[in-house]
């Protein structure tokens, strides 16, 4: 009788621990260092502040390792020996703030536009864009790179200000003059996710050199032109790009969310919400949504079903990031995690995920 109540005893300790490692809260979640960029200022010298902010033989070592590991040989000999004519092949104000970012770490130009290509080549990631049942618009991503361990070190918010004003913000890696992640305030949203297409290097130089834009620049430059979400789609769906890629966009009225399909020249796909015909949310992967993912990488069905389970009527930033969550949709490649609406940017939120 006592070994039993002992038995018992020790059972209820057990189950009492249990109880008590279960319930501890979870680690807190890193927000990036959050910058200031002044688009008032020359562009060579936009990015010196924040770079004070960063070791710069860190830098350089994490330049070297993307580059070393990501861009093939034959890109290096095409891109090193022209590296004086780059500046002219590339829109303003990226040659410019290229050109001070290599000049402050001590890196070549050739080298500069070598880090942005390996950056373009590799964003493997999760976009939802989703109206709630009142008509508000949240727009969230994942986004996967390989180089975990150095990016998480870099990734910074940033706000680009124009006459003492926020024009739009962003979520970059110090160094990439483009962004994957950003809102322009009362405006719009826009993630970017890479289509995998064959040849991307080939085709990615060749289009580069015809002065396409590179994907993340149009992000950036569409987030600083653009005055609506009708404008932003327009300007994502038509503007010839380096690569293929899908651009999420949501607005700030019902209804204001698309996944735009993109080949190098123009639409593939719009792909719009339509929430009174039930589809009150898009998700997008890194395939085409009329096709199925592969067995090995489906985020996009346990996604699906997280919002299911949500519902409509609970969609907002909370809920959204703990979709964002759901394994594999946050997987071991996830750098960071953002939340934002254009209609309330103070809203925007990013996490560092070193807690996968």
């Amino acid at each position: 009788m006592w070994r039993a109540a002992a038995r018992g005893s020790g059972l209820w300790g057990l189950l009492a621990l249990l109880c008590r490692v279960a319930a501890a809260p979870a680690p807190p979640l890193a927000a990036p260092l959050l910058c200031n960029v002044s688009l008032d200022s020359p562009a060579g010298e936009r990015w010196l502040p924040v770079l004070r902010h960063f070791d710069p033989a860190f830098l350089r070592a994490a330049v070297a390792r993307v580059i070393g590991e990501r861009v093939p040989k034959w890109v290096h000999e095409v891109i090193r020996p022209i590296a004086a004519e780059l500046e002219f092949l590339m829109p303003q104000p990226f040659a410019g703030e290229m050109l001070g970012l290599c000049r402050a770490l001590g890196i070549s130009l050739g080298d500069g536009v070598l880090l942005n290509f390996a950056y373009e080549s590799t964003a493997f990631c999760t976009s939802i864009v989703a109206q709630d049942d009142k008509g508000n618009i949240y727009h969230g991503r994942n986004l996967d790179y390989d180089f975990v361990d150095i990016l998480s070190k870099i990734t910074i918010d940033v706000q680009f200000i124009r006459n003492r004003q926020i024009a739009y913000q962003g979520t970059t890696f110090l160094g990439y003059v483009g962004l994957w992640t950003g809102q322009s305030p009362h405006k719009f949203t826009i993630s970017g996710d890479e289509r995998a297409g064959g040849r991307w290097w080939e085709n990615a130089i060749a289009a580069f050199l015809n002065r396409n834009y590179p994907v993340s620049w149009l992000v950036r430059d569409t987030l600083s032109r653009a005055e609506d979400f009708q404008s932003a789609v327009l300007r994502l769906a038509g503007i010839p790009i380096i690569a293929e890629v899908y651009y999420i966009v949501g607005g700030v009225s019902p209804k204001e969310g698309m996944v735009i399909t993109r080949n190098r020249r123009g639409p593939a796909d719009l792909w719009p919400l339509d929430p009174l015909g039930g589809a009150w949310f898009r998700v997008e992967t890194n395939y085409d949504h009329w096709t199925t993912p592969p067995p090995f990488d489906d985020r996009r069905t346990p996604a699906i079903k997280a919002l299911n389970a949500t519902g409509q009527h609970n969609i907002n930033f909370d809920t959204l990031f703990k979709v964002l969550s759901v394994k594999p949709v946050l997987n071991n490649n996830t750098v960071y995690t953002t939340v934002m609406s254009a209609a309330l940017p103070d809203k925007y939120q990013t996490w560092i995920r070193t807690d996968t």
